[in-house]
């Protein structure tokens, strides 16, 4: 067992490799649809593993987890490594011209990674502090899921999912704002 944000989680490794058995070759031509090159499925899929970690947390969630689910995830985890690999591809590009002027941004964007990795590790630390029925529909909802895919996934009518996505969106925003984060944020 492992602690994840103050929260005892048990092992998910059978439960994942389960799903990863059953869905891996799904998983894999839905990233290859999406210009993800043969050697880099493995990486997708993994991401895809770990995303299912994070947002479902209990054994039981991940065997009974949808194959709409699956896909979404597995889309969303291609998407995430084709905009990393561009991101790599335009700071390299970066590199090659002029020296003085990239150090400049370099500086700049480094001190914009840092404000947005530590704006991102609040934002999930204020998501773990969340009710625990709101928690999972934020998470969903961040993870680029609409109310009406998270009501159909979670078996909830849209006014439930509304109405805990609405809750626990105010609940984040007022922890984020109570630790200096956005506007009305105490100085």
């Amino acid at each position: 067992e492992a602690t994840f944000a103050g929260r005892e989680r048990v092992d998910l490794s059978p439960a994942l490799e389960d799903v990863v058995r059953r869905f891996g070759s799904y998983m894999r031509r839905t990233a290859h649809r999406h210009s993800i090159d043969v050697s880099e499925l493995d990486d997708v899929v993994q991401e895809a593993r770990i995303r299912l970690w994070k947002a479902l947390g209990t054994a039981e969630n991940v065997r009974q987890v949808p194959a709409a689910y699956i896909y979404r995830t597995t889309m969303s985890a291609a998407l995430d490594f084709l905009r990393r690999r561009r991101s790599r591809r335009e700071q390299s590009l970066d590199v090659s011209e002029s020296g003085a002027s990239m150090l400049l941004v370099a500086k700049h964007s480094a001190d914009g990674a840092l404000i947005e990795r530590e704006t991102r590790d609040a934002v999930a630390k204020a998501v773990e502090l969340l009710v625990e029925s709101r928690r999972g529909v934020v998470k969903m909802y961040l993870a680029g899921y609409d109310r009406e895919e998270i009501a159909d996934l979670l078996g909830w009518s849209e006014a439930k999912t509304r109405n805990l996505l609405y809750r626990g969106l105010a609940d984040v925003r007022q922890t984020l704002i109570s630790w200096g984060y956005g506007p009305g944020a105490p100085s």
